[in-house]
């Protein structure tokens, strides 16, 4: 692992290493935001860059060129049982599945570790044909008849039309969350939302550090007695044209306060304040099977952009 691996391919030597810190964190969110349409996770990088995958950088691995660019990017995303990865379209296959192999190799042999998983999962675009025929040809196998695929929706600067029947819990304060003064409870509040303990101190702590995190659009619903009841975080970026877009990511409502409104009330602030941020598109990504999530999207105007695939491996 600690020695680079050369090969080449159409005249040009890539050159595989191990991550090295903040600086190549750069570079690969660069590398995806040049690519936008060939990547699933682009505005909510930051969320997935503050997890605690991170504390396994030897679950990372990058693809750069003699002259140290980056061209490719793997990372074993361990609280989302994802691998997350992209790469310069000029590749071609050769470094998707150079990709698709090493992270094959090394899921095999952290399986036993507690950065380990006994599957992992790989999302595409349902319109990547190429990129799914890779995973196929790797032993992925796809979920799209055992209820796990999901979809990306999205509106555009209209939507405001939509909230004009919005009828919040009037009970319930809406404030943004008020940073390191409410880790613990916002940790909490997330683990009970999504019935797991994925969401950790660090990781949140990791989030309220990030460059791009704006308290602003990071809210909760605060009930009368002061619980954290509800929370949606939003997250903004600028592509090379200066075109904003918005994304949720994540939100919930805790099993308590289900019901009444919340997750209507707490969304369409939070899309009110994207927009006044300017942004002109806002995305979101939810499973096909949640059907409470996607009548709260469509009731605030979502439509569906994206059909994505998940593929599993087991180890």
């Amino acid at each position: 692992m600690g020695h680079p691996y050369y090969y080449k391919e159409a005249n040009m030597q890539i050159i595989e290493r191990n991550f090295s810190g903040n600086t190549d964190l750069e570079a690969i969110a660069e590398l995806v935001h040049k690519f936008p349409t060939e990547n699933l996770h682009v505005v909510d990088l930051p969320y997935r860059f503050s997890s605690w995958s991170f504390d396994y950088p030897e679950n990372i691995r990058l693809w750069t060129d003699e002259n140290d660019q980056l061209l490719a990017w793997a990372i074993l995303q361990v609280p989302f049982w994802t691998i997350d990865y992209a790469y310069h379209p000029e590749t071609g296959q050769v470094l998707h599945r150079q990709i698709l192999n090493w992270a094959d190799e090394h899921a095999q042999k952290i399986v036993n570790t507690p950065s380990g998983h006994p599957a992992w999962y790989v999302t595409a675009l349902a319109s990547q044909v190429d990129r799914i025929h890779d995973l196929e040809q790797a032993g992925f196998a796809s979920q799209a008849n055992v209820g796990e695929d999901f979809v990306v929706t999205g509106i555009d600067g209209t939507f405001h039309a939509n909230l004009r029947g919005c009828k919040p819990a009037r009970r319930f304060s809406h404030p943004p969350l008020n940073g390191a003064d409410e880790v613990n409870a916002y940790v909490d509040l997330h683990r009970s939302v999504f019935e797991s303990k994925n969401m950790t101190i660090g990781w949140r702590n990791r989030t309220l550090q990030r460059p791009e995190y704006i308290s602003d659009i990071d809210l909760v619903a605060v009930a009368p007695d002061g619980r954290l009841a509800a929370f949606c975080i939003c997250w903004l970026a600028k592509d090379k044209n200066g075109n904003v877009s918005g994304q949720i990511e994540p939100l919930g409502v805790h099993a308590d306060f289900r019901k009444l409104g919340l997750g209507w009330a707490i969304l369409t602030k939070g899309l009110k304040r994207l927009s006044a941020r300017g942004a002109t598109q806002i995305y979101v990504q939810t499973d096909n099977y949640r059907n409470a999530a996607f009548k709260l999207y469509e009731s605030a105007g979502f439509r569906v952009m994206h059909d994505i695939l998940i593929y599993r491996k087991d180890y």
